[in-house]
């Protein structure tokens, strides 16, 4: 099989569990809290890492902003060997009583984008992988860390959050919206992959704070090192999953 054309890597080159941030930048910081790390590629949003956790071997891969940019890296991930991939993410909370901080793992996601329309069916469920979904919750447990579980929706225009909108996901019951979940859990499932998703709220569109919007100071205790806590999570997965 040929060189893949975005993500520049070969079946072989990548191992069989990914984690997948959106930011490239974010790589590194997952990284950094692993053993040896080796950058495999790096082309446009997409930076490949293989690293150690705990004897286990993970890949790291980026996927920048928006579903059609994740499908694209899940397609490739695929035709190289990855089996699992593991979103860790932030997240813009829909509901009153989650805070800045918090930490979501997604049950599915609604298909608030256009993506996955050109697969399949809108009504087809977009949901993660039960034994993901548990490796999850189970880390956060054993790491004594509480998080939300439920349903998200991933939207494909950041600036064009209504309070229409929000206010229709808010009585939905959705926890929150985040830009990529949505693609990622109907590609696996459509290619036989497990997935889940991890994302930390560093916004509450409900409470009007945008992402950015809080000041450091102002930020709760747990918000202050709240993507470190997600993704030492995502690492316990990724070791019981393996």
């Amino acid at each position: 099989m040929a060189k893949q054309p975005h993500l520049l890597v070969e079946p072989g080159d990548l191992n069989e569990i990914a984690l997948i941030p959106g930011d490239p930048g974010r790589v590194d910081r997952i990284a950094g809290l692993c053993d040896e790390s080796e950058v495999v590629a790096e082309n446009r949003e997409y930076k490949l890492v293989n690293t150690t956790y705990e004897g286990t071997d993970l890949t790291i891969c980026s996927t920048g902003i928006g579903c059609p940019s994740a499908a694209i890296a899940i397609e490739e991930l695929e035709r190289v060997g990855v089996e699992t991939v593991i979103r860790v993410g932030t997240t813009g909370a829909l509901q009153s009583d989650i805070e800045i901080g918090d930490m979501i793992v997604a049950t599915g996601a609604a298909k608030d984008e256009g993506t996955t329309k050109r697969y399949e069916s809108v009504t087809y469920p977009a949901v993660s992988d039960y034994g993901v979904l548990s490796a999850l919750v189970d880390g956060a447990e054993s790491r004594g860390e509480e998080v939300h579980v439920g349903p998200i929706a991933s939207d494909d225009a950041f600036y064009a959050e209504t309070d229409a909108y929000v206010d229709e996901w808010e009585r939905a019951g959705i926890l929150s919206v985040e830009m990529e979940a949505a693609a990622v859990f109907t590609l696996a499932r459509r290619k036989g992959m497990r997935a889940g998703a991890i994302c930390t709220v560093d916004g509450n569109l409900v409470e009007g704070t945008q992402k950015g919007e809080t000041d450091d100071e102002e930020l709760p205790e747990k918000a202050k090192d709240n993507v470190e806590r997600a993704i030492g999570i995502s690492l316990d997965a990724v070791v019981a999953l393996s």
